[in-house]
């Protein structure tokens, strides 16, 4: 799987890239991911990235031009199942998504700064806006390396122990994982719950069922969000 990366800020992705989960999905082959920074396409001594938007108003915007030609050059090379653009209004990332992206093979992200991008370069070549979440990051470097996260965890071998993912929070019907506990059985006089001890198989998987439904109703409790709250509600009276 190979993700190619438009940037306006490629030192942000550095760091994230080259450590954890990513890296290692980088080193064993199961993925590949290029930065390009926005400022080589650009033209003039000052290779001038952003500009005032039409009509007035407060903020930048980046400019059309440098986005088209990494863009042609790219799609010149090879062909990619989708050419993503971070935004407000795109789709909310979820695991359902991340299940469905997992399973295709080359990716365009095009990281916004500022107050977004050209419309035209949307117009053009975005096959698909994603949103992280309702609220503001300041570039949209950040979104992608959550986007490459969470795709890549779902790529069979790059995680350590093969059930994880299949059992991770979103991937059940339980909505939310468990509690877990480890070693040791107290601390601070906080004892791990019998159950978990008795090596009763049947008891303590209906003491998870039980668990991840409390953290269900700890949200639907704490999240302010009705529409989801409503999808999560359907999702606790199915369990």
């Amino acid at each position: 799987m190979r993700f190619d990366i438009i940037s306006a800020n490629p030192d942000i992705l550095q760091s994230p890239l080259n450590y954890g989960l990513i890296s290692r999905a980088r080193v064993k082959g199961y993925i590949e991911t290029y930065i390009h920074n926005l400022r080589d396409y650009a033209e003039g001594s000052y290779k001038q990235i952003d500009d005032e938007p039409y009509g007035g108003g407060a903020g930048m915007i980046l400019k059309a031009e440098p986005f088209f030609r990494v863009i042609k050059e790219l799609l010149g090379e090879r062909e990619y199942d989708d050419i993503i653009y971070f935004s407000a209004q795109g789709e909310i990332l979820n695991q359902k998504l991340a299940n469905q992206l997992s399973l295709k093979k080359n990716f365009i992200l095009l990281c916004g700064h500022y107050k977004g991008i050209d419309e035209r370069v949307i117009e053009r070549y975005v096959t698909k806006e994603i949103s992280i979440g309702e609220y503001v990051l300041s570039c949209g470097d950040l979104a992608a390396l959550v986007l490459i996260d969470a795709i890549s965890r779902l790529i069979p071998g790059v995680l350590h122990d093969g059930e994880s993912a299949i059992t991770d929070t979103f991937q059940t019907e339980e909505v939310f994982d468990c509690a877990y506990y480890t070693r040791p059985e107290i601390i601070d006089d906080m004892k791990v719950p019998s159950v978990l001890l008795s090596g009763n198989h049947s008891a303590i998987e209906q003491w998870r069922r039980e668990s991840a439904k409390q953290k269900l109703q700890k949200y639907i409790e704490l999240n302010e969000n009705k529409f989801l709250i409503s999808e999560l509600k359907k999702n606790k009276e199915q369990i």
